[in-house]
């Protein structure tokens, strides 16, 4: 027991991980409240259960991934990553703040949604390649496999809290609360990183100032069908499978007529199970396609086992297990892609990762929306189910094309 709490956790053995750690599960909590809290405010307040206003929010929340993709990569690969960070982490505390005022107020409207959500995704646009970069800064390449697993236990633990307090919250308080604590949480992160040791930081190679740094980047990913067949993967299943929001919320609202704490209570369980996944994935070593193809097929057949749900808590299951199986893919590609990318190219390559899967929501979002509201909630996670195998015959077909067997963490351009 003890020699697997050793080989599960040894990236907190650097002190600045820990810190980092500490904050993001703080802030983490708050994004899990108001995740449910925006969303419980457009179908329930602001329109009347319209799953396309929803996908709508989403869309623009996640549009800014592709938009600013020639600036976010450079800026991750060029600035000081810590201090960009800095300022993307305040930015978002800030826009969560005006949000969550305007809502107690009983000022806000649907439009002020989408431009919250758009301003909030430029943010976060930045902030992602940088954030998942930084963390080879802090903990070293070795252990960086076992960082990015860590990072979404912590990440995943706060969801299973977040959102259940937010129902709470809602039920008692009102939605406002809710978004004006995830403001606030912000400044969890801003304090650790204040009290960094600066002189434990592994700095990695810096790209030179050029005017096509995106296309270097693009060129880069081109000439390698690892990484391009990991991207299309990312695509399928970030533009159609990792609309949970809508899934969850649809299906709450319209199928199973739930209360804002049974809503709560199911994005809370999703975490639980994304947070099996990740301590799975912190477990193992270094992730190859085959572990992709398991959590991608996985992922599927969750999705599946939910559009067939008889009832609250069968589809509950059906999401934990969805959670689980998503982040192993996810982890799975953050590693891959990082460990076999030159570190002067890092930024622009997690930038496009970063762009592919969540960028690709922009589509998804409204898609998932509009065919909950014309066919059914049901039938949107059919969707999502085929994006899971259809991405999993793709890891598969990689895999046979190999001519000598590699160990499943290395790879040929």
């Amino acid at each position: 027991m003890k020699n697997w709490a050793a080989a599960t956790f040894r990236s907190l053995g650097s002190f600045n991980f820990r810190l980092w750690t500490a904050g993001g599960v703080i802030s983490n909590v708050g994004t899990g409240m108001q995740r449910v809290a925006q969303d419980w405010l457009v179908l329930t307040q602001l329109t009347h259960r319209n799953a396309s206003a929803l996908g709508v929010v989403t869309g623009l929340q996640f549009a800014p991934q592709l938009l600013l993709l020639l600036w976010t990569g450079s800026a991750a690969d060029r600035l000081n990553q810590r201090k960009l960070l800095m300022a993307t982490q305040a930015a978002m505390g800030v826009l969560a703040l005006a949000l969550g005022v305007l809502t107690i107020a009983g000022a806000v409207r649907l439009w002020h949604v989408y431009v919250f959500a758009f301003l909030s995704g430029s943010a976060a646009a930045v902030d992602a390649p940088v954030r998942q970069t930084f963390v080879a800064e802090m903990v070293g390449d070795a252990d960086l496999p076992n960082a990015v697993a860590l990072n979404a236990t912590s990440f995943n633990a706060a969801q299973m809290i977040g959102p259940a307090v937010a129902g709470l919250l809602i039920a008692d308080a009102g939605i406002g609360w809710a978004i004006v604590l995830n403001g606030l949480s912000f400044a969890a992160v801003l304090v650790s990183m204040s009290f960094f040791r600066r002189t434990e930081l592994r700095e990695s190679a810096r790209a030179h100032p050029s005017t096509s740094g995106f296309r270097e980047g693009l060129r880069y990913v081109w000439g390698r069908r690892d990484l391009r067949a990991i991207l299309t993967m990312l695509l399928l299943i970030g533009t159609f499978g990792l609309n949970f929001p809508i899934f969850i919320s649809t299906m709450a609202v319209s199928v199973f007529h739930s209360d804002a704490r049974a809503f709560g209570l199911l994005s809370s369980l999703t975490a639980v199970g994304a947070l099996s996944g990740a301590l799975f994935a912190a477990r193992g070593k270094k992730p190859g396609f085959a572990s992709l193809s398991m959590g991608a097929s996985v992922f599927g057949l969750g999705c599946t086992l939910a559009a067939l749900a008889p009832g609250y808590w069968w589809f509950a299951a059906a999401l934990a297990l969805s959670g689980a199986a998503v982040l192993i893919f996810t982890n799975g590609t953050n590693s891959i892609m990082q460990l076999s990318t030159e570190p002067s190219m890092r930024g622009r390559v997690m930038a496009l990762r970063v762009g592919v899967g969540l960028g690709g929501m922009t589509i998804g979002g409204p898609i998932a929306g509009w065919v909950a509201n014309a066919f059914g909630p049901r039938w949107s996670l059919g969707i999502g189910s085929g994006a899971g195998f259809i991405a999993a015959l793709i890891a598969i077909y990689v895999l046979a094309r190999r001519k000598e067997p590699r160990p499943a963490w290395q790879f040929v351009p």
